[in-house]
């Protein structure tokens, strides 16, 4: 394992993270058990993998190289111990509950900033894993692949090699210059319009107060399972992709959630940013994130369940358009344009802009359509946390495993005490456009 810089999304998340406010994403997989000590087994099966995982034995420095100033390098963790990793909590009843407590734990920037806590049920017949991963190591996809390489082993195909890059003089092949100019000019031209496309998604918002917070620190989670079948009945009577079904049931939830909480949902239209992967999933590809996004206003205002999915699928589909290169939504591009020193110095003041740029984060984490194991027993839930931008109080995460939807929620804890609330009315949405489509 060699060292590298970190690339300039994945040094951004690094320096955005506040005690408060950590960075880190999450996965809560609840397996069954095939007795009681299985909790158990599984954490030792978890430590003994994980030391041979290179990926979760990097751990995150600063350096002030005068190349680099003031970057931060992934390196190999001389005196990785998983055992520091892996963590055996005592039983308990509440999965979700012990989750909300440890996803507001910062990890510990001087070890591989990862952790796995694994949650005996109390009923001795299922237990559950905890995944918690810093978002400067790795995006939801990269995420997922370091998770399975801890689980039982899976028969998958090997993944594409990249072609190997030239090594790198120390000045540019004066033969690529043309080609260098006009990618520069580009990148320039790129950066333009998304700065534009973000100030122009400033204008006339149309929020919540439901969906700010002053930030505590405090998290809550909550999770929903949702049949895909439903899912996949929606998507084929109005048109559309499943994850425009999927963000109008979450454009639907919130307005039952904020009129029955008394909020009301009358011109409520907030900023989603959607993330866009950029990372091709069976292909090898290097570490941290590999992140754009689109942007689109949730029609929370619209009374008409259908009437949401389609201005969801108009917005998804203009975004498409554009492609994830351009648009407001994809602002993480811009990080590849400040220099090291500029996200160091600058990453605080980012952290609090976030929620002048997107209001509610609503992002897809796929999964293998193969079950996952873990000391032979099965997988049977999963529920993916994304992390919780400063200013605000919910982020939505999804993932599709073996015929159901996992929604994942994280809130501010004292922002959002009725969280429950909020997933119970993710189902009834689902319920309503089912019964919209019914002739």
């Amino acid at each position: 394992m060699t060292s590298d810089l970190l690339a300039p999304l994945d040094l951004a998340f690094w320096n955005i993270e506040s005690a408060r406010h950590p960075m880190h994403l999450g996965a809560l997989g609840v397996f069954a058990a095939h007795s009681p000590a299985a909790g158990a087994h599984a954490a030792d099966l978890l430590a003994a993998r994980a030391a041979a995982v290179p990926g979760l034995r990097m751990r995150i420095r600063d350096v002030w190289q005068p190349l680099a100033f003031g970057s931060a390098t992934r390196e190999p963790a001389a005196d990785f111990e998983p055992l520091d990793h892996v963590l055996l909590h005592a039983p308990t009843a509440d999965f979700q509950a012990e989750a909300g407590r440890l996803m507001e734990r910062p990890l510990e920037r001087g070890r591989p900033p990862w952790e796995a806590h694994v949650l005996p049920g109390e009923d001795g017949v299922s237990f559950a894993v905890l995944f918690k991963f810093h978002h400067a190591l790795a995006d939801g996809l990269r995420a997922l692949m370091l998770a399975a390489a801890i689980m039982d082993p899976m028969d998958l195909p090997e993944p594409r090699p990249r072609p190997a890059e030239p090594p790198r003089g120390l000045f540019p092949d004066v033969r690529r210059l043309p080609d260098l100019l006009r990618g520069t000019l580009s990148d320039v031209g790129r950066a333009l319009d998304i700065g534009a496309s973000v100030a122009r998604a400033t204008l006339a918002a149309q929020s919540s107060p439901a969906l700010t917070s002053a930030p505590t620190g405090t998290r809550r989670t909550a999770g929903v399972v949702i049949d895909l079948d439903d899912v996949h009945r929606v998507r084929k009577t109005v048109g559309g992709t499943v994850n425009d079904v999927l963000i109008a049931v979450v454009a639907g939830a919130l307005r039952r959630w904020l009129d029955e909480r008394g909020d009301g949902s009358e011109g409520v239209a907030p900023r989603a940013l959607i993330p866009v992967s950029r990372r091709r999933p069976r292909t090898a590809q290097p570490q941290g994130n590999r992140l754009s996004g689109y942007l689109i206003r949730l029609p929370v205002d619209d009374p008409d369940p259908l009437g949401r999915l389609r201005a969801v699928r108009t917005e998804m589909d203009r975004n498409k358009d554009a492609g994830p290169n351009r648009g407001a939504g994809a602002v993480a591009l811009l990080a590849d344009h400040v220099p090291p020193l500029g996200h160091r110095l600058g990453g605080p003041v980012v952290g609090q802009a976030a929620r002048l740029l997107f209001d509610i984060l609503v992002t897809s984490v796929p999964l293998p359509s193969l079950g996952l194991k873990l000391g032979g027993c099965p997988l049977t839930e999963v529920y993916p946390f994304a992390p919780l931008a400063r200013g605000q109080a919910l982020a939505v995460a999804v993932s599709t495993y073996r015929g159901s939807v996992h929604y994942g929620l994280v809130a501010d804890a004292e922002a959002v005490p009725d969280l429950d609330l909020l997933a119970r009315s993710l189902t009834e949405e689902v319920r309503a456009l089912i019964t919209a489509c019914t002739p």
